[in-house]
């Protein structure tokens, strides 16, 4: 064989060594990445032509797959699209899964699974559809409805939790969206609807109970402080602490003042229970000072404080900040500075002081069943963490009490039930906005719900929109709606 024939056979065999390397690249090493493509047309036909889970709420659907009559075969529709969105997120054909449970259980929805192995193998033998789990939820639509009236328009997030468990009664993110123009067939309005939703400043998509940007805790996380002060050993209720009319923080001139100008106590002592009733902001920086940036960074992290929750879509962890000055430590005793929250971890706190001072692990899906309804999964309750002993829990509960009877947070009592809770309201940015918080429980002696409130605020100009009047009100309904079901 001369010369340029070898080349040539060389470069042939070269060639389809190439393409066969290539190909089985493709098929074998890069075949999961490509079939999970959110653009994969064929997939996402596939997935179409399955009977995708329904996600139920007290035995009715929030999402469900329905026939279509055109070339998709199905389609996936949401009865109560805005009222939970956030919860069930949405499923495109153009976009895929996204957001909520639908993102987050897609596997499951989908019967793609792992749980569902011996069901698809039921399946190829019969020679049936392959279908999705179906996911009961924890919320209680009560809890979940009378959340979303109070909330109303304003911007801001409800959380309800059953302290006992958990389990996640109410969760709702304001403004919200309808998933269901997300999974309509008419692909050109799928479009539109999505750049709408995508260019819209205030965000609907975002599930501000749990993820987008934290917020500054403002008062609310008094709590932690005064859990901290407690749980030190140094301080009892009717410990007497510094609380005069303005405080100026450690090595500054800068004075920090009360709610209104206004003193915490006739003299320039206030007792700890008193501090948390008025909500005293120049005793809190004053004890944070005492208890110093650990014990309170400590405390903080025992209520869950930088973890990453699954509920299961992921919770951004809420953060106590590091490498403070006096001063710094100082704010962060009224819940400024740095400290950043969710809603999701703001309930926590509530429901692990209602639960004798033991976090729960919050958690959103009940069970799961296939498609002849058997239990494949069920969640059971799992302790978090001890974040604070009994006892303490008893005095914060105490405490807590007296902001409604005769504190900040009159506005969320109830008639013949014992509340206990906390008001905040807590300054962001240089203009002096600030987000209205309430948190609490219910009934104070026996609990069966907690619930936090953000309402963001709603102007630079927060006059009046504090949340003893903004927040508290809408709490009340939520626990109302929870003790009353």
């Amino acid at each position: 064989m001369n010369a340029p024939i070898r080349k040539l056979a060389v470069v042939v065999f070269a060639m389809f060594a190439a393409l066969l390397i290539a190909t089985t690249y493709i098929q074998f090493v890069q075949a999961d990445q490509l079939r999970d493509q959110p653009g994969n047309r064929r997939t996402l036909l596939s997935n179409y032509s399955r009977d995708r889970g329904a996600i139920l709420v007290d035995g009715d659907p929030i999402a469900r797959s329905v026939d279509s009559g055109d070339e998709l075969r199905r389609i996936r529709e949401y009865p109560q699209g805005e009222l939970y969105a956030h919860s069930t997120g949405y499923y495109s054909f153009i976009y895929g899964a996204g957001g909520g449970l639908e993102l987050s259980k897609d596997a499951l929805l989908s019967g793609t699974d792992d749980l569902l192995f011996y069901r698809r193998i039921v399946d190829l033998v019969t020679g049936t559809t392959p279908s999705g789990a179906t996911l009961e939820l924890t919320l209680d639509p009560e809890i979940q409805e009378a959340a979303a009236q109070a909330l109303g328009d304003r911007r801001g997030a409800v959380v309800a939790l059953d302290p006992r468990t958990g389990a996640i009664l109410a969760m709702v993110s304001h403004p919200t969206y309808d998933p269901n123009v997300l999974a309509s067939h008419q692909l050109g309005q799928v479009e539109d609807a999505w750049n709408e939703l995508n260019n819209d400043d205030s965000r609907p998509m975002t599930n501000r109970a749990i993820a987008g940007d934290l917020y500054p805790p403002g008062s609310v996380f008094k709590l932690v402080v005064a859990a901290a002060a407690l749980e030190s050993g140094d301080f009892r209720p009717d410990s007497m602490l510094e609380g005069p009319l303005r405080y100026t923080l450690p090595n500054t001139t800068t004075e920090l003042p009360n709610f209104g100008g206004a003193a915490c106590a006739p003299t320039d002592e206030v007792s700890l229970a008193d501090s948390v009733r008025v909500s005293c902001n120049t005793s809190f920086a004053w004890l944070a000072g005492e208890l110093g940036a650990d014990a309170i960074a400590d405390q903080a992290a025992s209520f869950g404080f930088g973890q990453s929750l699954q509920i299961p879509m992921s919770v951004t962890p809420s953060r106590y900040p590091s490498e403070l000055d006096d001063a710094q430590v100082a704010l962060t005793g009224i819940g400024q500075y740095d400290v950043r929250v969710t809603p999701m971890q703001v309930a926590m706190v509530s429901a692990a002081i209602a639960n004798d001072g033991v976090v729960m692990e919050p958690y959103l899906v009940r069970t799961v069943r296939d498609q002849d309804l058997n239990t494949i999964e069920q969640t059971e309750p799992q302790e978090l963490a001890e974040a604070i002993s009994p006892k303490t829990a008893e005095e914060l509960t105490a405490m807590m009490e007296s902001v409604i009877t005769d504190g900040s947070g009159t506005a969320a009592a109830l008639p013949e039930v014992r509340v206990a809770g906390k008001t905040g309201t807590a300054e962001y940015g240089t203009n002096g906005a600030a987000h209205a918080w309430f948190t609490g429980f219910a009934p104070a002696g026996d609990p069966e719900i907690a619930v936090a409130v953000l309402v963001e605020s709603a102007s630079d100009d927060w006059t009046g929109e504090t949340g003893g009047v903004v927040a508290a009100p809408i709490a009340r309904a939520v626990l109302e709606a929870g003790v009353n079901r």
